[in-house]
């Protein structure tokens, strides 16, 4: 990891005030706290796997600098998109410019747009959806339920995908966590590409039984668990990537567990920051100001608090490499 050596000391050089000072100092309270044994859940919303966020994120989880991630359904599936179909996504550099008529061009041509990035419905959507399909319907068959990311983690460990990779495997995230059966947990799942497809599959009667795939609810027994056993061994830091349901789901298990279940015991949070591009004043849960938390029990007075004001597909890869820099 050379270059991520020489990504730390640009960063530390140049880095020194406003926006760029908070991310040296959220880069090193992260480092601190993992070297001492804290153990890290990355939050990632927005279109990160798009983004291609893999190609730092998944070394921060092979070295163990990552311990659990939550995110939208759509970073779950759009990870493996770009794995089995990259050569057919198209770039719009001019995206600003487009026009109703370009828009349609593009919908005729059964490319999805992302901002300036184009995801392929053959070559990446519908592969997938023939993969986790065959899934579905087996587990629905023989009365087993998993979910959304185990459903994933079976179809990468099975193989059948691996003929149409078309990035290196190491450059997925989702391969990674696979690797390391990393927990995931995916609130809102059903918003999601894979989520509306397999709302059709139950409406047309392929699968019999809606809960084939595990709830929202279930994810969230399944983080109050986790949390619990790995809070009684080492504190437990968050580290959020934009805003929604991706970092609102999994911070609320604490005052869930200390306040709902009494377990007054379970420790608060013991990192957090957030790269952000929410307006506090508009008064977005995203946007809130981190000491906004220490009135809801997520965090205490004496948390690590961090908020780097910025692009998350600039700052988080700066931040990774940081922290693998140092090792």
């Amino acid at each position: 990891m050379q270059y991520a050596k020489e990504v730390r000391a640009f960063i530390k050089h140049h880095y020194r005030h406003f926006n760029a000072a908070a991310l040296v100092d959220a880069a090193e309270g992260y480092a601190r706290f993992i070297n001492n044994g804290g153990k890290m859940l990355v939050a990632m919303a927005g279109a990160m796997s798009t983004a291609e966020l893999g190609l730092s994120l998944a070394e921060m989880i092979r070295q163990d600098k990552v311990h659990a991630i939550s995110c939208t359904g759509a970073n779950l599936e759009e990870d493996v998109y770009n794995l089995v179909a990259h050569n057919h996504y198209v770039r719009i550099p001019n995206y600003r410019d487009l026009t109703p008529e370009d828009e349609h061009e593009l919908l005729s041509r059964h490319l999805n747009r992302v901002t300036d990035t184009c995801i392929p419905e053959e070559e990446a959507i519908r592969r997938i959806e023939a993969a986790i399909l065959e899934e579905w319907t087996t587990a629905d068959r023989t009365g087993e339920r998993y979910f959304p990311h185990e459903f994933l983690y079976r179809i990468l460990r099975s193989g059948k995908l691996e003929k149409y990779y078309q990035i290196d495997p190491k450059d997925s995230w989702l391969m990674a966590a696979c690797e390391k059966d990393l927990p995931i947990f995916v609130p809102g799942w059903e918003d999601s590409t894979t989520g509306n497809i397999y709302a059709a599959h139950c409406i047309a009667g392929d699968i019999k039984n809606i809960h084939t795939v595990r709830t929202g609810i279930e994810y969230m027994m399944m983080l109050a668990d986790w949390y619990t056993k790995t809070a009684a061994e080492t504190p437990i830091g968050f580290f959020q990537i934009g805003g929604g349901i991706a970092g609102d789901f999994p911070i609320c298990v604490v005052p869930m567990l200390r306040q709902d279940l009494h377990r007054h015991d379970v420790p608060l949070w013991a990192y957090f920051c957030q790269i952000s591009d929410s307006t506090t004043s508009y008064g977005s849960y995203s946007g809130a100001v981190p000491n906004e938390k220490i009135t809801w029990e997520k965090l205490d007075i004496t948390t690590p608090k961090y908020i780097i004001e910025s692009d998350a597909t600039i700052v988080a890869p700066l931040i990774f490499a940081y922290v693998l820099g140092e090792s």
